[in-house]
């Protein structure tokens, strides 16, 4: 486990930029995203105020936000006191905050990047063409192709490691509760990320385009092959796995035999370019160490 952490923190300090979060004399940032929170911090410029800040390190957890990092409320209830002692030059935003557009533009100028968007096929391709956007509204330009070119780079180190490894197809859930989970698959960015590094996502239907679909346990049995690994993230709520051990449901899936079932640490399924390096990390880990 702590060869584990050890590499998935290297691989989190392989993302930023040296020197990391260095004091910058340029833009306040506020971003009301997680992925693009991330991102920010990549290209060197950590943002003065995000929302939701108490969960980073529930979901996020990697690359960690400095101290001075504000919480603004959550971002469908943001704290607009604190937005306006902030002083900030740009707010980051997404489609999925379009109703909150008219009350944030008095206060600075409105940044909206498109990522999880209908009709946007593949996410980490989005994730990637956003991150260049991004750089060219703050003036990040070759930080962001440096950040580009070292991502692309470990997503090909963890391919080479897994290279001749007789390596099972996975499913990739989070758990809602005993009998549901959210299932990942194309054109989601853990998806993207499998395929970036190799592995076969056991999970071959389509999902909508946030990358997921809610399925009912039982649906687990219409993967069929045998080899198949189910990988649960990290938080699951506390009750599932000892509902699970004791359901006959579950005692007829393949999933409850031993070896064909894991628990990875959160990795932020709705991110970007860095989350996706992340979920590499950990995965390539845990391939690693069971084949």
């Amino acid at each position: 486990m702590r060869r584990s952490f050890l590499q998935c923190a290297a691989a989190a300090a392989a993302m930023m930029p040296k020197p990391v979060f260095a004091e910058m004399a340029g833009l306040r940032i506020v971003s009301l995203d997680y992925g693009l929170s991330s991102t920010l911090l990549s290209l060197g410029l950590p943002p003065v105020g995000i929302s939701d800040l108490a969960d980073w390190g529930r979901w996020v957890v990697e690359p960690v936000l400095p101290s001075s990092v504000i919480d603004i409320g959550s971002a469908n209830e943001i704290n607009f006191e604190i937005l306006v002692q902030l002083k900030p030059d740009i707010i980051l935003t997404t489609p999925y905050l379009n109703e909150l557009l008219s009350r944030l533009q008095p206060f600075a100028k409105v940044v909206r990047l498109e990522v999880f968007t209908p009709g946007a096929g593949p996410i980490l391709p989005a994730a990637i063409a956003a991150t260049r956007r991004l750089a060219a509204e703050i003036g990040r330009q070759n930080e962001a192709e440096e950040f580009l070119a070292r991502s692309d780079a470990f997503f090909e180190s963890c391919r080479n490691r897994l290279s001749g490894r007789k390596l099972p197809p996975v499913a990739l859930v989070n758990f809602m509760d005993a009998r549901h989970a959210r299932i990942y698959s194309a054109p989601g960015l853990f998806h993207n990320a499998l395929e970036r590094i190799g592995v076969r996502n056991a999970w071959e239907k389509q999902s909508n385009y946030w990358g997921f679909e809610t399925i009912g346990i039982e649906e687990l049995s219409t993967i069929k092959d045998p080899d198949a690994h189910l990988i649960a993230f990290a938080p699951i709520p506390p009750d599932v796995l000892p509902r699970l051990a004791d359901s006959p449901l579950w005692q007829r899936l393949p999933f409850s035999q031993p070896g064909h079932f894991s628990v990875l640490p959160p990795a932020l399924m709705f991110g970007m370019v860095n989350e996706a390096v992340r979920f590499a990390a950990l995965l390539t880990e845990l391939l690693e160490k069971d084949s």
